[in-house]
């Protein structure tokens, strides 16, 4: 039953009595505060963790690529460490060696294991890393001494 409108006042369309009031702003803040996360969204939390115990820093790498991806860091920055204490031939292998096991490594890994070592498509990481690595090694196999070295 509808009530009867004063005169002046027009009757609403029927189809607008089935749509909901606009929520006030208070609503809408008690709202989201309701399904807010208070956990930070770029730190994951771990399903496995006991509830309300803060996730423990990570000190290790969490892929096998990531592992290896360290030793070829290593690996160069030993290299380097040889070309700059005076024998360059030896630093630039130990920089080519690296990159093209890099190169093995991201080849032979899937890319949920490969870590750091996944940058791009499979096929353009192995062609760069491996590539770059043999440039390396057929310079500094190829490069003649200089007089007076």
């Amino acid at each position: 039953m509808s009530r009867p409108q004063p005169a002046g006042e027009e009757q609403p369309p029927a189809h607008l009595d089935d749509v909901p009031p606009v929520p006030s702003a208070e609503e809408v803040a008690a709202e989201l505060e309701a399904v807010a996360d208070p956990a930070d969204p770029a730190d994951p939390v771990d399903p496995a963790a006991p509830v309300g115990e803060e996730p423990e820093d990570r000190r290790h790498p969490s892929t096998v690529g990531g592992l290896l991806y360290l030793f070829v860091l290593a690996a160069g920055a030993t290299g380097v460490f040889i070309a700059w204490s005076g024998d360059w031939r030896l630093g630039v292998r130990w920089i080519g060696g690296a990159l093209v096991g890099a190169a093995t490594f991201r080849l032979v890994l899937p890319r949920r294991d490969a870590g750091m070592l996944a940058v791009r498509h499979r096929l353009l990481d192995c062609l760069l890393l491996g590539g770059v690595g043999a440039v390396l090694l057929f310079l500094a196999q190829t490069i003649p001494n200089q007089p007076g070295t």
